[in-house]
């Protein structure tokens, strides 16, 4: 039987890939539909037994994020795991399908007043595709990571084995915490098909205040608000140009909210304005064609965003757009669509040296063809070796988004090599 008619015999809605079900600029076969976990595991089952490569895909709003795959034959599609399975709405803990987005759940669990405190910059990414993305938001300063609030995930393996860890386990990975290894996994080691998290209540009231920052020099004085007793849930950063100025948000949430916003703002200066709703570019990303992350540890924001001013000059004054969390310390970068390949090289060449002695590190997530051609997208990782054998463990015949791993060799077209 060919793997066609396999997929097709299995019970699962199986369709014809398009052009629309690309996977950064490769097209696969087929496109699988599951509706349950047992059911992803049956694809997998037949994906193992006929050597397809494997690409899971949420929402698809960060699945160009990243170097292409070598080969893609199945897109598997978690869109269909659509329903919170359980709200134990007394214990604060909730467990949904993969294919929930954010969205969906935020409203599902207002009613309880309750929430899942993760800010997802993209608009209709779901709850699986955050986890394999590791994308978190502006109040990780507050509740943590995804990683942090995830307490059991369901995952489905490369050969169709459904294994459990945390919350409710039926069946674990000995020596494993399933969780943290999927969450930013890329879908390189298996399908997110559940999940269980911990639940915050809903603030009973927010305000943001916003400041200008004319001198990034002023800027640790308000970054300091961030460990102060007035107890931000973030402290955001947003400066669309090297040259000029930049914007400083914090929220305050919950109990004497209004009060500690005044507190704040006299703390962040004259320009300081107090507000119910957060500024338009709050939580979200500064572009999506050419886009980078830097991380740096917390207190070297300042000095990262000065080696970001540096390296922007030494790639010819290339206007770099930035926005992010200033405590935590993570930084995303946006670089015109039209940046010649060359600028981009030496920006990222020279940006990663410079924060280097600090322990950072520069990913590139998205670029266009000729400028990604010639760019190391994750740039040195200390611990790549332990991934690819965590890689070997979980995916021993490299089918699972075959050539996406993280800390994987950089292009051989990529400048020195």
């Amino acid at each position: 039987m060919s793997a066609g008619d396999a997929l097709a015999a299995g019970g699962v809605t199986i369709r014809e890939a398009g052009p629309d079900d690309e996977v950064a600029g490769i097209v696969p076969r087929w496109v699988a539909l599951p509706e349950s976990t047992d059911e992803v595991a049956a694809v997998m089952r037949v994906a193992a037994e006929h050597d397809l490569a494997v690409v899971p895909v949420g929402g698809g709003t960060k699945l160009h994020w990243g170097p292409a795959p070598e080969r893609c034959d199945l897109l598997v599609d978690t869109r269909c795991l659509n329903q919170v399975l359980e709200h134990v709405a007394g214990d604060l803990v909730v467990r949904v399908q993969a294919g929930v987005t954010g969205e969906a759940l935020a409203e599902a669990l207002a009613g309880a007043g309750q929430q899942l405190a993760l800010d997802i910059p993209v608009e209709g990414a779901t709850i699986g595709g955050t986890l394999a993305a590791a994308t978190a938001g502006p109040r990780r300063l507050r509740y943590g990571t995804a990683r942090d609030l995830l307490i059991g995930i369901t995952v489905v393996l490369a050969d169709g084995t459904i294994a459990r860890s945390g919350g409710k386990v039926v069946k674990n990975v000995a020596g494993y915490d399933l969780g943290k290894l999927f969450t930013g996994s890329q879908g390189t080691l298996g399908v997110i098909a559940e999940a269980t998290f911990r639940l915050h209540p809903l603030p009973a009231s927010r305000a943001w205040i916003t400041a200008t920052v004319p001198d990034l020099r002023d800027l640790p004085a308000i970054a300091a608000i961030a460990g102060s007793q007035l107890e931000p849930s973030a402290l955001e950063i947003d400066w669309p140009g090297v040259h000029g100025p930049a914007t400083v948000a914090a929220l305050v949430e919950g109990v004497a909210a209004e009060e500690r916003a005044k507190a704040a703002g006299e703390l962040m200066g004259p320009s300081a304005l107090i507000a119910p709703d957060p500024p338009v570019w709050w939580g979200r990303l500064p572009g999506e064609e050419f886009l980078l992350e830097l991380r740096v540890p917390p207190g070297a924001a300042v000095r990262a965003l000065a080696a970001i001013a540096r390296a922007a000059e030494e790639a010819g004054d290339v206007p770099v757009q930035v926005r992010g969390a200033v405590a935590s310390a993570v930084l995303h970068l946006a670089l015109p669509p039209d940046t010649t390949a060359s600028a981009a090289e030496i920006f990222v060449t020279a940006l990663r040296s410079r924060v280097a002695q600090d322990g950072g590190r520069l990913v590139v997530w998205t670029a266009p063809s000729e400028a990604a051609s010639r760019l190391d997208r994750w740039g040195p990782a200390g611990a790549a070796t332990l991934m690819r054998r965590v890689k070997e463990r979980f995916d021993p015949e490299g089918r699972m988004s075959p050539g996406r791993l993280i800390g994987g060799p950089p292009p051989a077209a990529s400048h020195g090599a």
